[in-house]
């Protein structure tokens, strides 16, 4: 089978990584793709936002799946285009994708299905924002409600910090945003995969969303995660599934608006239980990268089966035990902005230690790898245990040779602490 993966990312590298080793796969196409993904597949030049353009393409290859690995073009409605077109798609269509496109669709939904989620308001103007806040105590949670690649999110400690983020959110006209409750508990991600009735669950990881160690500075699109989350017990797991994935699942097969794809949940562990922070309509960046690290089993057929609605007939996901660690490095500057240009060098002798270095924003200038982005590449490493995990990946970093980048050196901290409490 010819398959088709758009983006460009350490995700979509991850995601090309897996599709490779997949025996039923014929040819593997990836637009606009990177340095990287092109050691799995064949770049091609299309724009995503060209639907016209990428369905001629995958008839003329015999496109059988096209996988889309970023939110953008899932919100854009590229699914509804290529299935209309009768082409199997993984990925939500425009509607069930709002769950990831719009913050104060899913915190409706929630409310109006009893999922459990922080208190928030809907606020499309300034002053609307100015008087919800008087509602909230503080620190309160102001988030943008459309896309903004992980970065819309202010926690607000005082009342300057709040009215700084709602002002830089209502500058231009058209803005629209949610407040939220702040609650307190550790942060987790639960994957699952469903084709709009079917669920399977696909693992769990954590991210590091903040740029400095010790969970400090600004959020970023993440800086490292790990895989699995012990913290997300099985208990709890079955509990989030039930009380949060099962019913978002069915409310929008009721709408309509069946959610076909993979379902990505951030969940806060309070004391009364799993809530839902926010969901996200595709793989994470970098939770991809340790969950197809562990993976088991063959991602093209199981992505098929979501994509023809024949996910009842799959078995559990198979991932291989121990753990998945990897390490985002970054361009100086980043998350504002970042150096660009500089090379990355070492990418050999980083695999050469056992490492797996996946490529995000990079491209290639000549015989080079350079940066192109502000996450460059995604270090990862599986190893028995989670300490083992963290050194191999920091011994694969370490190999590298990219004097412009830089990275967290405390990725999977929460966990090692806990593990070494237990001892």
């Amino acid at each position: 089978m010819n398959v088709l993966l758009l983006g460009s990312g350490g995700r979509e590298h991850a995601l090309a990584w897996k599709l490779a080793q997949s025996p039923r796969l014929a040819t593997l196409y990836a637009t606009p793709g990177n340095p990287g993904i092109a050691q799995h597949a064949t770049l091609v030049d299309l724009s995503a936002t060209d639907h016209g353009t990428v369905e001629a393409f995958c008839r003329a290859q015999a496109i059988g799946l096209v996988v889309i690995g970023p939110e953008a073009p899932l919100v854009d409605g590229l699914a509804d285009s290529l299935r209309a077109a009768g082409i199997a798609v993984f990925g939500p269509d425009r509607a069930a994708a709002r769950l990831e496109g719009s913050k104060g669709f899913t915190k409706d939904l929630c409310a109006r299905e009893g999922i459990p989620t922080a208190g928030y308001a809907r606020v499309t103007t300034l002053e609307e924002a100015r008087a919800a806040l008087i509602d909230f105590g503080l620190p309160v949670v102001i988030k943008a409600d459309g896309l903004a690649a992980g970065k819309g999110v202010t926690i607000a400690y005082t009342p300057a910090e709040a009215e700084m983020a709602i002002a830089a959110l209502f500058e231009t006209p058209g803005g629209e945003a949610v407040i939220e409750e702040f609650l307190t508990g550790e942060e987790v991600s639960l994957f699952v995969l469903t084709d709009g009735d079917a669920i399977l669950p696909f693992g769990t990881a954590q991210d590091h969303k903040r740029v400095g160690e010790g969970d400090t500075g600004p959020n970023t699109g993440g800086m490292g995660a790990y895989s699995p989350a012990p913290v997300l017990t099985p208990a709890l797991e079955a509990r989030a599934i039930e009380e949060i994935i099962r019913p978002t699942v069915a409310a929008m097969r009721r709408d309509g608006t069946p959610f076909s794809g993979v379902l990505y949940a951030g969940l806060i562990l309070t004391n009364t239980g799993p809530k839902l922070i926010e969901y996200n309509a595709r793989f994470g960046d970098p939770e991809c990268q340790v969950l197809m690290a562990r993976l088991d089993d063959d991602l093209l057929a199981i992505l098929l089966a979501v994509a023809e609605e024949r996910l009842a007939s799959v078995p559990p996901v198979r991932f291989a035990p121990g753990c998945a660690l990897t390490v985002v490095v970054a361009a100086r500057g980043y998350p504002g902005t970042p150096a660009s240009g500089g090379t990355v060098a070492g990418i050999d002798a980083a695999a050469a230690t056992g490492a797996i270095v996946f490529q995000a924003g990079t491209r290639a200038q000549g015989d080079a790898v350079v940066a192109s982005g502000g996450r460059v590449v995604s270090v990862t490493a599986i190893a028995p245990d989670i300490a083992a995990a963290q050194a191999a990946a920091y011994r694969g970093v370490n190999a590298l040779d990219f004097p412009d980048g830089f990275c967290r050196r405390d990725i999977g901290w929460r966990e090692i602490e806990r593990t070494h409490a237990l001892r």
